[in-house]
């Protein structure tokens, strides 16, 4: 792909081609791992050239009956059977890999790679995780108790099984570590805040560093001010100058900051007070309500962003239309409120990008947001922000005075790269 009259190299592609079976596999790989409470992702990557020489998901961890995938080259490998715990569940994929391919043995795997949500105040970059690494992890799971446990399940599992190469771990925190004060602190009584480790956190930084770092290389300049859209089901927005991060959007945990599928994002924190008096509901239903039930799915019913744009432009009933419609005005606002903010922090803008499965995929947001930032001088081109593509592409005209661009995120090729360091 050619931008701004550069090529990218390939290693700039975030959604690679994987190897064809057959292929000669590398020699040195890296196998990165997701583990949830009942799910194990994983993906066997090339940290040099970005490809995905395998990749797979072990679902329904625990239930009666589990479900596998394992996908290498053009073989798709599906099973069910019982997979009781994360034990079974990475037996049986150490088993496809044995049995499907690719050789973990000819691969030369160099490191395995984990994905932490939550590092504290503990890491700010991946760590080789020994027996004190592990229980810091653990030390941490009130900050995160739906992630951190499922990843303490896959790290022991896999250490368990694989004792002969290094286990790193890779934070989603790390990266906003960096954050300054004015932005990590909130406006709470001190004591109480250092007691109880309130302070913003942020996620997704795995994400939002590779993403800053990759558009920096494209630009070729050390000196950006960026603005990166992490929009999914769950989003989040980071401000990134000369490399490092000023502030993001999301705090203490990932409910803070821009409406999301499921998530209410930024809210009155005494609403929470005024639903236990008035509703008579309990901690943990709020909890839920918040986190589960509010967001594009609280206000229309669909936490798909496809379904809601559908029901804006075909829903037969009017009282559903404009309800998808106002929803939707609420989250490309709250975009603008961010974008609007962090510009002010960066004390101007050069580049805004766009990714994860709404930034890359929703032409119609970028659009949307595009049109409200038009008063600064902010200009999309049309045409190219309807292009549908796996490949970092500019979507801005020459003349826009901000770079808008659409970069897929590949956070398996982060942590496969940050894994590296201790290989």
């Amino acid at each position: 792909v050619t931008i701004d009259g550069n090529r990218a190299p390939a290693s700039y592609f975030s959604s690679p081609s994987p190897n064809t079976k057959g292929e000669r596999v590398s020699s040195s790989s890296v196998l990165v791992i997701n583990s949830g409470s009942s799910s194990i992702k994983y993906q066997l990557v090339d940290p040099e050239t970005g490809d995905a020489i395998a990749k797979g998901l072990v679902e329904r961890i625990g239930d009666p009956m589990g479900f596998i995938k394992h996908v290498y080259g053009d073989a798709v490998t599906e099973e069910e059977l019982p997979v009781p715990d994360h034990t079974v569940g990475m037996r049986e994929v150490l088993r496809l890999f044995d049995t499907e391919g690719p050789s973990l043995a000819e691969a030369g795997i160099l490191a395995v790679g984990h994905r932490v949500v939550q590092g504290g105040r503990y890491f700010d970059g991946p760590a080789l995780i020994t027996d004190e690494v592990r229980n810091l992890i653990e030390e941490l799971c009130p900050l995160a108790p739906l992630h951190n446990p499922a990843h303490l399940k896959g790290i022991d599992v896999a250490r368990e099984l694989m004792p002969d190469v290094p286990h790193v771990a890779v934070f989603d925190t790390a990266f906003f570590q960096q954050l300054p004060d004015r932005s990590a602190l909130y406006a709470l009584e001190t004591e109480t805040a250092e007691k109880y480790s309130v302070r913003r956190y942020g996620a997704h930084g795995t994400s939002h560093q590779f993403v800053s770092q990759e558009i920096a290389k494209l630009e070729g300049r050390d000196d950006l001010k960026q603005i990166v859209l992490h929009l999914g089901n769950g989003a989040s927005v980071s401000a990134v100058k000369n490399g490092k991060p000023i502030d993001t959007s999301m705090g203490l945990t990932p409910l803070e900051g821009l409406m999301m599928g499921t998530r209410t994002g930024d809210i009155d924190p005494a609403v929470v007070f005024h639903l236990q008096r008035v509703a008579g509901m309990s901690v943990d239903e709020v909890d839920t309500l918040f986190n589960k039930k509010s967001g594009m799915k609280g206000m229309t019913g669909e936490s798909d962003m496809r379904s809601v744009w559908d029901m804006i432009h075909n829903d037969d009933d009017p009282e559903a239309q404009q309800r998808a419609r106002t929803a939707m005005d609420v989250y490309i606002n709250r975009l603008l409120k961010y974008v609007g903010s962090y510009t002010a922090e960066l004390g101007g803008l050069d580049v805004i990008t766009f990714t994860a499965g709404i930034g890359e995929n929703d032409a119609a947001v970028r659009r949307e947001l595009a049109e409200a930032l038009a008063p600064f001088g902010v200009k999309i081109d049309v045409e190219a922000n309807q292009v549908r593509s796996g490949e970092p592409r500019v979507v801005s005209t020459a003349d826009s005075a901000v770079t808008i661009y659409v970069f897929p995120t590949n956070e398996e090729l982060a942590i496969a790269r940050q894994a590296l360091t201790f290989a």
